[in-house]
């Protein structure tokens, strides 16, 4: 089985890093593709390094860019099929990682699924981990995220057809593939950690291309995060998650029938111990 990981990347050097880290030690760092939005963004410091793309940075308004991005990686992607079996494509604070009880890691349920091959692209459940203010300090990059981080909101937004299996054309952001449906792996999950620590999350709010390209309002709306996760009791990790499974397969927006919906109040999770250490 050959797996190609692919993400882009601008200003923000310590999801990089991390994201180097994760799906370098699971499939190798020859097998990761990472495309440079911009000249002036620094060269990771990875060795060895990942396979690097760089391509000027075009300003933008956020959702004019994002559709721009999607197209690029999609086109990528279809290319790099030709060569793997298997191509993720996602943001550089997202991170797949399957139930550990079912799942050594990540490969595993891929061989698994390439064996059944019934799907073209697969999503995990989508869990935005934030900071909680009121009991957890600062992030430590020097150890794992989770375990320092044990709470995530249980958010569609982060439940993303992440994963192809045949050349499939991205919608903005990744949140689904044009013209097909999404699947929901059982046993999968996607973290998000974008809000995993407020000090870096109200540092990227503060970057200068993000504000010119109309992100404050967008970044407003994710720091709400922290709030929902500091003002929601947890429900039971298990439960939660297989209910919000079912919900997201049977719910779809009338906009958009090839994403998931998830009506209600917002439903917070602690992160079980069997998940800790992994990224």
């Amino acid at each position: 089985m050959k797996v190609a990981v692919l993400t882009s990347v601008r200003n923000d050097s310590v999801f990089l890093d991390l994201w180097l880290r994760y799906y370098g030690r699971l499939f190798g760092p020859e097998c990761l593709y990472v495309v440079l939005d911009g000249f002036d963004q620094p060269l990771p410091d990875a060795v060895p390094a990942p396979n690097l793309l760089r391509v000027p940075f075009v300003p933008a308004e956020r959702s004019v860019a994002d559709r721009r991005r999607a197209r690029l990686i999609s086109d990528i992607a279809r290319g790099l099929h030709r060569l793997y079996d298997v191509v993720i494509a996602l943001d550089v604070d997202e991170f797949l990682v399957p139930d550990p009880d079912r799942y050594t890691d990540l490969s595993a349920l891929l061989a698994r699924t390439l064996a059944e091959r019934n799907v073209s692209s697969l999503s995990g459940l989508g869990l935005d981990v934030a900071q909680h203010t009121g009991e957890e300090g600062p992030i430590a990059l020097d150890r794992p995220i989770l375990g320092q981080r044990r709470f995530a909101h249980v958010s569609t937004r982060y439940t993303k057809p992440a994963i192809s299996f045949a050349p499939v054309t991205w919608g903005s952001g990744f949140h689904r593939v044009k013209r097909r449906n999404f699947h929901i792996q059982p046993h999968l999950y996607l973290f998000h950690l974008g809000m995993m620590d407020h000090a870096t999350a109200t540092a990227r709010s503060g970057d200068s291309d993000r504000i010119a390209g109309g992100w404050t309002n967008h970044l407003r709306r994710r720091q709400k995060a922290f709030d929902i996760v500091a003002g929601t009791p947890p429900g039971d990790f298990d439960e939660t998650t297989r209910t919000a499974r079912r919900v997201q397969t049977l719910l779809r927006p009338p906009y958009a029938w090839n994403k998931p919906l998830m009506p209600g109040a917002p439903r917070v999770v602690r992160i079980p111990e069997r998940f800790h250490g992994i990224v």
